[in-house]
């Protein structure tokens, strides 16, 4: 790569000059394997790195309120554009057929080596949100030498809402493998798209990934609302639904789970909630920790499928604790 519980007494004190800012750090455009993908950093050489990952349809620019209060912390944050999404490129089929969160975890593994070789360190730690946990999650199984803690804000996988006892056989998946193909490429995804992004259906749902009201919010919806207008945006979705949609039962989170539990030590894993999460359920959150014991849960009252941006003073409080204490 090239590129230029239990909830813990605040330690930290509330710092009211940290106000929204997408346009946090240095932005940077950088390559890998043929792809350029845009970066952002924040903070003094040779501080703990801290790595932020987006969720689905959003960006770097998602983390505007708490890339500063990590930095004002002692840290030195970076965060990319997962190929696909933000400001990164949006390859065409013939580039790349399917976009998944193991694709994803190569792009950020060889991201994290620069990172850990600039800053003098072995390690970074991953805070990801929704797909950016599954794939901070996935990297941290495939490459676990590189990372030395995880923070889900929350974790979401359709697999984890089936018995990963189940096994179907091969030619039955190849079929369903095939019809996903035949399906997404038939979608008019080129006519659905714009018609989306330039009208309220988008808004509508971006707010049911939050608990509080959106409608001033401005800033948020700029920040999905202008990749997904770009024209490279539709073929980009198809890859990631067909990607998503066939991935090898390896790379599903039950599967990344139970690796992850083979490791010793284990890694520090800590699950952050939002109680009022309508795209992923808080019951999930709570199984997952009662069959994976070593994994920690922090609830957020009044937040839903965005903690680090809904309730983020609470958010960045936690998470600053929970690091002091596990690393």
């Amino acid at each position: 790569m090239s590129f230029k519980s239990n909830k813990l007494p605040p330690k930290y004190p509330m710092i009211s000059s940290f106000k929204s800012n997408p346009n946090w750090g240095k932005a940077n455009q950088g390559n890998w394997n043929g792809f350029s993908f845009h970066w952002r950093v924040l903070g003094e050489a040779n501080k703990k790195p801290v790595l932020l990952l987006h969720g689905f349809g959003a960006s770097s620019e998602h983390w505007r309120k708490n890339a500063y209060f990590l930095e004002h912390a002692g840290y030195r944050v970076y965060s990319l554009d997962l190929i696909g999404f933000g400001q990164s490129e949006q390859p065409s089929p013939k580039k790349i057929k399917k976009l998944d969160n193991k694709f994803w975890s190569e792009q950020v593994a060889n991201f994290l080596e620069e990172i850990n070789r600039q800053n003098n360190t072995k390690k970074t730690i991953l805070i990801g949100n929704s797909l950016g946990a599954l794939v901070a999650l996935t990297t941290s199984t495939f490459y676990p030498n590189l990372v030395s803690a995880v923070i889900a804000a929350p974790l979401p996988d359709p697999a984890l809402m089936k018995s990963i006892s189940l096994r179907r056989p091969k030619w039955l998946k190849a079929i369903k493998n095939i019809l996903i193909r035949l399906f997404f490429n038939i979608l008019p995804l080129e006519l659905l798209i714009p018609l989306i992004a330039k009208t309220k259906i988008i808004e509508i749902g971006l707010q049911f990934a939050y608990f509080r009201s959106i409608k001033s919010d401005i800033e948020l919806k700029n920040i999905v609302k202008v990749p997904s207008q770009r024209k490279t945006a539709p073929r980009s979705l198809r890859a990631m639904c067909i990607g998503m949609s066939t991935r090898n039962d390896l790379f599903t989170a039950p599967f990344l789970l139970d690796t992850l539990s083979k490791n010793k030590p284990r890694l520090p894993f800590l699950l952050i909630w939002g109680r009022k999460d309508r795209l992923v359920p808080l019951l999930i959150g709570k199984k997952l920790i009662n069959r994976y014991h070593w994994i920690k849960l922090f609830i957020l009252e009044n937040s839903g499928h965005c903690p680090h941006d809904e309730s983020s003073y609470e958010f960045n409080q936690y998470i600053l604790n929970w690091l002091k204490l596990n690393l």
